[in-house]
């Protein structure tokens, strides 16, 4: 656990903000890379990725607010909302960014679901780099465990130097193995609005099951069986089903249209 990267004078440049910052830039890249075989110029990209960030700074932060009211916010100053220094959900970001993204493309008339696909995959390579800056930070933890791959943090950290899960670390190496399959699956999708359903459908698992071992917050206070995280699971698993129905049927109607030969 090192939160300090370096400081030069009074400024202070923290691990999470590098990695993050990696994410965003490497997430933006590869959609801008990946975007091309669909026709969408650099331009088309770099304008929704601006109102992306601004749904999913405010989604995140209003999400995370939303579930740890009671512990962290109630009866406090309102200011405190805006002022503490942690507290962000990806989920939330997730919702909030997908609003932002799609309100803001109708608006310009871009193609909606086609930088839906060229970003999704970018998206979990972005949230494979987070997540190991949540790891320098040592938020996001698992709970104790006695695993050979166990990592302890410092004796004043909230795990009191018991070995934990690396819960950080499994969901940034399955980000990676998503990322690496929506990658491949988007040279060969047959549909617009394929890849960004299959990312819900398969990411609302990867979180349930990395919920399972978290141990930063007990899931019992909230929900009983299940935490906040897994229950948006379900919503996000059901989301995914739902539009990759709706825009396989809309693919299919189109590509069979253009099959249909023109009248003599």
């Amino acid at each position: 656990m090192h939160e300090i990267a370096f400081q030069i004078g009074s400024l202070t440049v923290h691990w999470y903000g590098i990695f993050v910052a990696a994410g965003f830039m490497a997430g933006y890249w590869t959609a801008m890379r990946r975007g091309l075989r669909d026709g969408l110029s650099p331009d088309n990209v770099a304008d929704v990725v601006f109102w992306l960030l601004l749904g999913g700074i405010v989604g995140a932060r209003g999400l995370y607010v939303i579930t740890f009211w009671r512990e962290e916010f109630a009866g406090q100053p309102l200011t405190n909302i805006f002022t503490a220094r942690s507290g962000f959900v990806f989920y939330g970001g997730l919702i909030g960014a997908t609003i932002c993204g799609i309100a803001y493309a109708r608006g310009k008339r871009l193609p909606v679901w086609k930088l839906a696909d060229a970003l999704a995959p970018s998206v979990a390579l972005g949230h494979a780099l987070g997540r190991i800056g949540c790891f320098m930070t040592g938020c996001c933890h698992g709970r104790a465990c006695e695993l050979p791959w166990a990592v302890r943090f410092p004796v004043n950290h909230a795990t009191q130097g018991v070995g934990v899960h690396p819960t950080q670390l499994y969901e940034a190496a399955l980000n990676l193995v998503l990322y690496g399959a929506l990658a491949w699956l988007y040279r060969r999708k047959k549909f617009d609005g394929q890849i960004f359903a299959v990312y819900l459908m398969a990411y609302a698992p990867v979180r349930a099951l990395v919920e399972h071992f978290r141990g930063d917050y007990q899931p019992e206070k909230y929900t009983g069986a299940l935490s906040p995280g897994q229950l948006v699971s379900i919503g996000i698993f059901a989301a995914g089903v739902g539009l990759f129905a709706w825009r396989s049927k809309c693919g299919g109607a189109k590509s069979n249209e253009s099959k249909v030969p023109s009248p003599a």
